[in-house]
């Protein structure tokens, strides 16, 4: 089961991470206007996000990948108060408010399942 759990993890953040690439709208409209480089943000989160998927998967990386994994999930809170703050908009459609409020009770969650799934068994014996 923490295999699956972890290979869901995985997946998660890679997909994530490439969204950061692919639509980086959506993120740098949530980017708050006291952080300087937006842009570079955006991407920089989407490659930990990707980096960090795939390191939670390899059992010599798997800790510091789940480090950095909730490292950036702390960092990366501001926008997601921020974006419920002020609102976000995906494919020119306005996010529910009540979505983006929910969101933020759920990094803790995220940050739950990288510690169980890859930090706390990576000091297991083996």
């Amino acid at each position: 089961m923490l295999r699956i759990s972890r290979a869901a993890l995985a997946l998660f953040f890679v997909a994530a991470g490439i969204t950061h690439f692919v639509s980086p709208g959506a993120y740098l409209a949530i980017v708050p206007p006291s952080l300087p480089w937006p842009g570079a943000l955006v991407y920089l989160s989407g490659v930990a996000e990707i980096a960090g998927g795939i390191g939670v998967l390899i059992p010599r990386t798997r800790r510091a990948a789940a480090l950095g994994l909730m490292l950036l999930l702390v960092a990366v809170f501001p926008a997601n108060v921020y974006a419920a703050l002020h609102g976000m908009q995906l494919a020119g459609r306005a996010v529910p408010s009540w979505i983006l409020w929910a969101r933020l009770p759920l990094q803790g969650l995220l940050i739950a399942w990288v510690y169980f799934a890859s930090w706390k068994d990576a000091e297991r014996p083996r």
